[in-house]
């Protein structure tokens, strides 16, 4: 099984990196787990730099080659402007024509400092990965409000209930696929 974790934060200490890490690390044994840690090398997206797979950026051939051989897909965003960042939406708006995750399993979650969890930011998400064709699970959807006391400052999630619901989003997205 092989999972690939993305974080939607380009921040150096992201409270959304620190959740997916400590998501990664609920899977199962024997998956091998990759963060993906290039947003921020995709350029901007235009359909006149995206006509085939062989002219396709370096960083965005990575980047579906990456996706296409996970088995599934975890996602943290934050929400910046009751969205999703632009650099995340770019990476995602790469894989529309490669299909990169049609049909894949993927798990989306939105943390926040706010008590709103990131709910609009989850909601656009959302609505992104149902335009690309990707199945996320009922259990595979997750928001976490006033994500920053729930966590220490190594990223362990101290927070019972925390652990509990990403123990349940990553065994959805490992039965899902």
């Amino acid at each position: 099984m092989h999972l690939v974790a993305i974080s939607g934060s380009l921040r150096a200490n992201s409270t959304n990196t620190k959740i997916i890490r400590a998501a990664a690390a609920l899977a199962p044994a024997g998956t091998t787990v990759t963060l993906y840690e290039r947003l921020d090398d995709l350029p901007h997206f235009s359909p006149d730099r995206d006509r085939d797979e062989k002219t396709a950026p370096a960083s965005v051939a990575h980047l579906r080659d990456l996706l296409q051989a996970a088995d599934a897909v975890l996602i943290c965003t934050p929400e910046y402007a009751f969205g999703i960042p632009g650099s995340l939406k770019n990476a995602l708006d790469w894989t529309v024509s490669s299909g990169s995750l049609n049909e894949k399993p993927v798990a989306a979650i939105a943390a926040s400092p706010l008590y709103s969890g990131g709910a609009n930011a989850h909601a656009a998400l959302l609505l992104t990965l149902t335009a690309l064709g990707a199945r996320v699970p009922d259990a595979g959807k997750l928001t976490i409000p006033t994500v920053n006391a729930k966590l220490s400052p190594d990223g362990t999630v101290t927070d019972p209930a925390l652990l509990q619901d990403l123990r349940g989003l990553v065994d959805a997205l490992m039965t899902a696929r």
